[in-house]
């Protein structure tokens, strides 16, 4: 996904409300019960794939490293859209469920107070982007990829999943 496709679906809500209406019919997400033991799961599977990343990256596997920092991120969002009742087995649904659920484009003083527990445009952007380097990692026939680049796609990643985990903290973990 572009960037200005992902403008579009922040800026256009009659797309996405479509699109997620799209993918319920199909059966892409599926409305469920909120079940916290598979939210500690997902979030279990993203730390183990952060670790997975720092292993990697000191073999010098730097494209499984890369993988591994995109799917620490989509276990993550996994488990938060599970605490709105949606499972996925869809990246891109996964995405507009995130956007429609936790993505807040205007902030009223009563929204300062949530600010913490909502994802804003750069986490957003950080997810499509991480998407894209993983596409990049796997159907590529690429191999060499800077050190100091997936070092820092890893720490962005650890915010990512710190920031999702502070938003379950108190409910579900």
């Amino acid at each position: 996904m572009k960037e200005y496709d992902l403008q579009n679906l922040l800026n256009k809500e009659e797309i996405l409300k479509s699109k997620l209406s799209e993918f319920l019919i199909q059966g892409i997400i599926k409305k469920q019960e909120i079940d916290s033991q598979e939210i500690k799961g997902h979030i279990l599977k993203s730390e183990n794939n952060l670790r997975f990343v720092v292993e990697n990256i000191k073999l010098g596997f730097l494209d499984w490293a890369i993988t591994g920092c995109y799917y620490s991120c989509y276990h993550a969002a996994l488990a938060l859209i599970l605490t709105k009742s949606y499972s996925s087995k869809d990246h891109l649904a996964t995405l507009y469920i995130l956007i429609s659920e936790f993505y807040k484009k205007e902030i009223s003083k009563e929204d300062i107070e949530l600010l913490s527990i909502m994802l804003d445009y750069q986490d957003v952007l950080f997810y499509v982007e991480s998407k894209n380097k993983r596409e990049d990692a796997i159907y590529s026939t690429k191999t060499k990829f800077e050190k100091q680049e997936v070092e820092q796609l890893r720490i962005k990643t650890v915010l990512f999943v710190n920031k999702i985990k502070s938003i379950l903290k108190d409910s579900f973990l």
